[in-house]
């Protein structure tokens, strides 16, 4: 009996909305059918805006409850579960492939996923039955968290899904009820849209002097900081990018975008 090679993966970024993203119809429709398209993973790897943790952290290789890091939302919003399996052989690979003199690796076993990584993996993959790892963004540097993205890249060959989950325009002083977009955060989405397709690099990494509005687009730049782990883990591969989902929700980008 022959084992089959796993398929090399494409890595990830999308937008991971929040806790509502649940009830929109067309993004959780959007989210599936991106999934149907991917090759089956043999686990996810997810880096989230919402853990940052120094040094690096890799979190529960068991199923253990999810993080509700969010707050004053209805009470069914705490409801969710999403019992996917651990991966701690993914784990162990992470480590071997991150862990350096001078650069630590932590575990926090009994750290759940957060919901920058369950909100989209209820819709993209809602049978629970991937293992899945969250580690931790150890810092906010464009540059560091590409050179993760670099270590991590061989686990794509394993069949791992590397998904950085953040949101293409992240201030939350700019959010709309009525569909209403502020013009930066166009400028923003449209520049970065651009500059990816350019494959201008460096203007990324430079994204706060660069980009028109770049503070005003990400007062924090947490949400586009786990950008940079996926292009890290797709560097190879920036000429087959494309935007999977494009437009905006409640004023914000959710350009999502996937590489390989």
């Amino acid at each position: 009996m022959t084992t089959a090679t796993p398929a090399r993966m494409p890595a990830l970024y999308l937008g991971h909305g929040a806790p509502p993203l649940a009830d929109d119809a067309l993004w959780t429709g959007q989210l599936a059918a991106w999934a149907a398209d991917l090759p089956r993973p043999t686990a996810i790897l997810m880096i989230s805006a919402h853990w940052e943790e120094a040094p690096l952290a890799i979190g529960a290789t068991t199923t253990v409850p999810l993080v509700y890091d969010f707050w004053g939302f209805p009470q069914h919003y705490y409801e969710v579960s999403y019992a996917a399996p651990g991966a701690p052989e993914l784990a162990e690979s992470v480590r071997k492939l991150l862990r350096a003199p001078g650069t630590p690796v932590q575990d926090i076993p009994d750290r759940g996923l957060d919901h920058g990584a369950y909100v989209p993996l209820v819709e993209m993959y809602p049978d629970a039955d991937i293992p899945v790892l969250q580690v931790s963004m150890p810092t906010l540097d464009p540059r560091a968290l590409m050179e993760i993205g670099r270590k991590l890249a061989p686990l794509r060959d394993e069949g791992v899904l590397i998904v950085g989950s953040g949101f293409f325009t992240h201030n939350l002083r700019a959010l709309t009820q009525d569909g209403s977009v502020h013009s930066i955060m166009a400028e923003f989405d449209d520049w970065g849209h651009r500059a990816l397709h350019a494959q201008d690099i460096d203007a990324l990494l430079d994204f706060e002097r660069k980009a028109p509005a770049g503070q005003l687009a990400h007062p924090r730049t947490e949400h586009f900081a786990p950008l940079f782990v996926t292009l890290g883990a797709a560097e190879s591969e920036l000429r087959s990018q494309r935007s999977v989902i494009d437009g905006f929700w409640m004023g914000m980008s959710k350009r999502s975008l996937q590489f390989g």
